[in-house]
Order: C-alpha cells, then sequence, then structure tokens
C-alpha cells in the first residue's frame, strides 16, 4: 500500500483526519455552537444578563463539536508486511475469544463451506474512544454481505452476535481462504455504515466501513486458524494479528 509517511507532530494528534461520514455531523455541531455564540451576541445588546448565559454554553458546545469529530477520526494505519498475517478490522479490546459457527446469513454451504463447522471467533469491542473505522483483516473479495436488523444490547455481551443489528461479510483471499467479519451495533450505536458492496476486492487493510458510536466487531478466523490474542488486549485496526494462515 502506498501510504504517506508518519507523522509524528502534534497538530496530527490534536487534528487528525476525519472521515467523510463524521464530516456532517462535526459541522452540525459546530453551526449550533455558532448559533448560540451569534445569539450571546444579539442579546448583549439588550439584556447582558441573558449573553453571559448563553456564552456559558458555547464552550461546551465547541467541546462537543471537536468531540464529534475526533470520533470520526481516520489515521492511516500501517500493516505488517506478512501476507499470511489475519489483521484486527477495528481498534478496541478483545472482548470474546470462542468457536462458533458462522452466521447462518453467510450460507456457508453456498460458498463450499461446511455449515456446521466451527471457527475462532475473536470479538473486539470498540467504546466511543476508539476510531471507529473498520479495515481489512487480509485482502480478499466480499462474496456475501447480509444486513440482520436487530436489538441494541450491550455489544460486549456474546449473544450481541446473534440479537444486535449487524452486518454480515463473507471474505476470500486471493489464494482462496474464506472467513467471516461481523459488524455489530451496540447501545449507543445506531448505524452500521458499509463502504463496499459484493464484488469487490479489497486490500489489506483497506477501509470497509464504520460504525456509529460504540459498536463491536466479530472475526471468523479461516479453518485451521488458531487466535494468537487473548482477551483484555488492545487491538489497532489493520496492524495487529490476530492469527496466521499457514
Amino acid at each position: 500500500m502506498n501510504e504517506p509517511l508518519p507523522d509524528f507532530s502534534t497538530s496530527a494528534h490534536l487534528f487528525p483526519h476525519i472521515n467523510r461520514e463524521g464530516v456532517r455531523f462535526g459541522t452540525a455541531a459546530l453551526v449550533l455552537a455558532f448559533l448560540v455564540a451569534g445569539g450571546a451576541i444579539a442579546l448583549s445588546h439588550f439584556c447582558p444578563c441573558a449573553a453571559w448565559a448563553a456564552w456559558l454554553f458555547v464552550l461546551p458546545l465547541l467541546l462537543l463539536a471537536y468531540g464529534v469529530f475526533l470520533f470520526f477520526r481516520d489515521p492511516v494505519r500501517y500493516p505488517p508486511d506478512d501476507q499470511s498475517a489475519v489483521l484486527s478490522p477495528a481498534d478496541g479490546r478483545i472482548c470474546l475469544i470462542g468457536k462458533y459457527k458462522l452466521p447462518p446469513e453467510l450460507n456457508a454451504a453456498a460458498a463450499g463451506l461446511d455449515p456446521a463447522a466451527e471457527y475462532w471467533r475473536v470479538s473486539v469491542f470498540m467504546s466511543v474512544f476508539n476510531v471507529h473505522v473498520n479495515r481489512m483483516p487480509t485482502a480478499a473479495k466480499i462474496l456475501k454481505m447480509a444486513h440482520v436488523p436487530g436489538k441494541f444490547l450491550n455489544a460486549s455481551l456474546d449473544k450481541a452476535s446473534s440479537d444486535n443489528e449487524r452486518c454480515c461479510y463473507l471474505m476470500e483471499t486471493p489464494t482462496g481462504v474464506k472467513y467471516g467479519v461481523v459488524q455489530i451495533a451496540g447501545l449507543v450505536a445506531k448505524r452500521i455504515v458499509p463502504f463496499v458492496k459484493e464484488g469487490d476486492d479489497l486490500a489489506v487493510a483497506e477501509r470497509f466501513g464504520l460504525i456509529r458510536f460504540g459498536s463491536r466487531l466479530d472475526v471468523y478466523l479461516p479453518s485451521g486458524v488458531e487466535p494468537k490474542v487473548r482477551v483484555g488486549q488492545t487491538m489497532v485496526a489493520g496492524e495487529t494479528v490476530l492469527g496466521q494462515v499457514k
């Protein structure tokens, strides 16, 4: 991937690149802050006391706008130079690891997989403070996508995999290895935003979607691949290795 050189400056941390999905949300929060500031200026000519009360809301609203922009930050990622690595698709912490069948929505049988087979599933929980842009664990083609309506339970719970609103993906690497990824909405997250469609070929660590305001990503590792991570470990999307394809 032809990524730019790392930027270690303070400004890069304070004012990171913002994903286009966040521009309208951050702009709306910023406009609200300016409207309140404009109201405070107008009130200062007629009712100074009310104007001071209005100014007290301006700083919190500006901080809110900054926080909204930061939520949609989209930093450059540098995947390891290892074609066998399966990378974390999300920032956050691992909340669950176990063996499970692929989601039925992915129709494993149609893809030539045994629907009764179990795979290691690694679940990465994203808080509202994590980067929420999701990245490809490997170079792969999107064989199937399925959006499933559901609840908005705490995404760290095991039953969120079957009960919550989610978007399921069946991936196939250039060498024919298949695996699954699922974006799961949580308590605060109300919107899963895919950037891809069925048939798309994507590079390793390429952006494939995001979930707004807190959520979880499940990775069903390819057959025979065991997780090299543990519960509680911090993940970096597009960089942390979950396992190795043999």
